[in-house]
């Protein structure tokens, strides 16, 4: 089911064709009028530049006119029942128009912005496809859908909020006929290993999802949005397959849902405010109603600290749900950092064993070999901690691993009374596969690799790990402070919540900074530096190098002081979309 496409293009057209069996429509693009059409293969004329790609992403306007966006490279990740799931490595952004003579130099400098920003969005680890079935959705709501909604195409039945092309396919979707030419694009993680246990062969499959509805950046975009979305919410399904039966089980992660921000100010930890003007219960309630919907029933695992900065955010969440007063929201908060502190990693079980009832009875999604509904998964797990990365993550671990053990013990293939714990080989393909999770999830959201991945592969902290966490934490202050405003751009560009308008003169790109964002760091810099220079070259006498050193110390502190008061206006925040709710 590997569908190769080919793309030949004349000065006039871009000619688009399935290199399928019998397929024999080929979708034009006008490189001048921006139309789509069909055709058929007689139509391409021969003197067009003809290379293979993968897929098309979609299409987007940009200062200079419009841009067709295809994937170039792809690597299998494996089978999906049947299925090819691929991972799109490497994308090409090809201009509709021959030239951008016509621009000025301001026009020429955005268009170049903008081109970056859609190869820092794709360069970004993480998209996934599959050309002849849905990812978007779960085990559980493919099983739940009618005739209908087998009969529409990927592009029309795909969950929304999963679909990160969706805005790049607008003009294709709009013409059903062109469907069959595009396919949903995730980003997120995919998994896929034939594991082996007691001599029975099964896939073991992990999948998260993106959502790309208040999608961003950590400290730029926390909390919710007006219609109750979600800041970094990712969806995470768990499949084995063994013997055509297969089973699921979904976990969900997602920031804490009401208005809060955390702007970077270059301090290492930004203190978190809750909004004061706005009214959390209406977003909190969307949230959850939307929520309980599509999943069910829900148990709030809040990992937060409950003390200090996140203290009054522990706590207002749980005021919330109390407010809510809706039976099926149940609320948990534990506070990892202190429970695990001094390497005490054994006591998540306490947090597992607590919730084992509600894991119960929840339950998990079968299909027997002969396709029959056995059971499904009545409730979710929804894990945050203040980024939902590492704590959550690994909470998520384990709880998937709990139900990974009733599952395998009811297909079979552990035997009664084995643990998968003592499956040393399955035990490492696991533990590395949820370790490959968090590290993808974070890219995707912080910058870097998650933390305390140590623990997810091996089961223990390490030091090593904790000087990797200390690398990858500095490593994610300077991406925080000084290129996510770009990033966040670059998202925002990506799903369209920032649209280019060519007739524009000035995009928001040239705000300018005022003198003391130039000049104040220059200051500090000589400073600093005189100040060595009078330690190094001391003067005649002891007391003259000291006054020079007190002098220029002084001199650089204050400065310094300065910038970390102004802290705002330093750091590199987004330019597109000024966001009400970011703030």
């Amino acid at each position: 089911n590997d569908i190769v496409y080919n793309k030949h293009a004349t000065p006039e057209k871009f000619y688009i064709e399935a290199c399928d069996d019998g397929a024999n429509d080929v979708l034009v693009i006008d490189r001048v009028s921006t139309e789509m059409t069909l055709a058929g293969i007689k139509d391409i004329p021969p003197s067009g530049v003809t290379r293979p790609i993968c897929g098309i992403m979609g299409t987007v306007r940009l200062v200079a006119g419009m841009y067709l966006i295809v994937i170039t490279r792809k690597r299998k990740v494996g089978d999906l029942f049947g299925h090819t799931v691929w991972k799109a490595l490497e994308f090409d952004v090809i201009s509709y128009k021959k030239t951008i003579l016509h621009l000025t130099d301001f026009q020429m400098q955005d268009n170049k912005a903008f081109l970056s920003m859609l190869r820092n969005v794709l360069n970004t680890d993480g998209f996934y496809f599959c050309t002849d079935y849905d990812l978007t959705h779960t085990q559980q709501r493919l099983s739940n859908t009618s005739p209908d909604f087998q009969e529409m195409s990927l592009l029309e039945r795909a969950d929304q909020r999963f679909m990160w092309n969706g805005n790049l396919l607008r003009e294709i979707t709009a013409q059903p006929e062109l469907h069959k030419f595009a396919f949903p694009v995730i980003h997120g993680f995919i998994v896929m290993n034939p594991c082996c246990i007691n001599g029975k062969v099964f896939e073991w499959i992990l999948i998260s999802r993106r959502s790309c509805f208040r999608a961003g950046v950590r400290y730029y975009v926390r909390g919710i949005d007006s219609e109750g979305h979600a800041a970094n919410f990712v969806e995470t399904e768990q499949i084995v397959q063994y013997n055509n039966a297969r089973v699921s089980f979904v976990q969900t992660r997602g920031s804490m849902p009401f208005f809060w921000s955390q702007r970077p100010n270059l301090k290492y930890k930004p203190k978190p405010q809750i909004s004061t003007d706005t009214n959390h219960m209406d977003g909190f309630r969307r949230h959850f109603e939307s929520q309980v919907l599509i999943y069910g029933k829900q148990v709030i695992l809040n990992l937060v600290n409950q003390k200090g900065s996140e203290l009054p955010l522990e706590q207002a969440f749980a005021k919330m749900v109390n407010g809510m007063e809706n039976g099926l929201i149940k609320y948990i908060a534990f506070d990892f950092h202190k429970e695990c502190s001094k390497m005490r990693w054994h006591r998540l079980q306490i947090l597992v064993d607590a919730v084992s009832d509600m894991q119960e009875e929840f339950g998990y999604f079968m299909v027997s070999s002969d396709g029959k509904v056995m059971s499904e998964q009545s409730g979710t797990f929804r894990s945050n901690c203040m980024d939902c990365l590492d704590r959550t993550n690994v909470i998520q671990s384990l709880l998937a691993r709990r139900s990974l053990q009733s599952q395998l013990q009811r297909m079979g293939v552990l035997h009664v009374g084995q643990k998968i714990e003592e499956q040393a080989d399955f035990e490492k393909i696991y533990k590395n596969a949820w370790a490959d999770n968090a590290n993808a999830c974070a890219k995707q959201y912080a910058g870097t690799g998650a933390l305390k991945t140590d623990f997810t592969r091996t089961g223990k902290r390490t030091h090593w790990g904790l000087v990797m966490d200390g690398w990858n934490s500095m490593i994610r202050y300077y991406k925080n402070n000084f290129s996510d405003g770009f990033r966040q751009d670059s998202i925002d560009l990506f799903l369209g919540n920032y649209t280019v308008d060519e007739t524009d003169g000035l995009t928001p790109l040239h705000m300018q900074k005022d003198w003391k964002f130039l000049l104040l760091p220059v200051i500090m810099v000589v400073a600093f530096s005189m100040c060595i220079i009078c330690l190094l070259m001391a003067g005649d006498t002891w007391t003259e190098t000291l006054a020079y050193v007190l002098f220029w110390g002084m001199a650089s502190a204050l400065t310094a002081a300065v910038i970390v008061v102004n802290g705002r206006e330093f750091v590199d925040a987004p330019k597109l979309v000024q966001k009400e709710k970011m703030d």
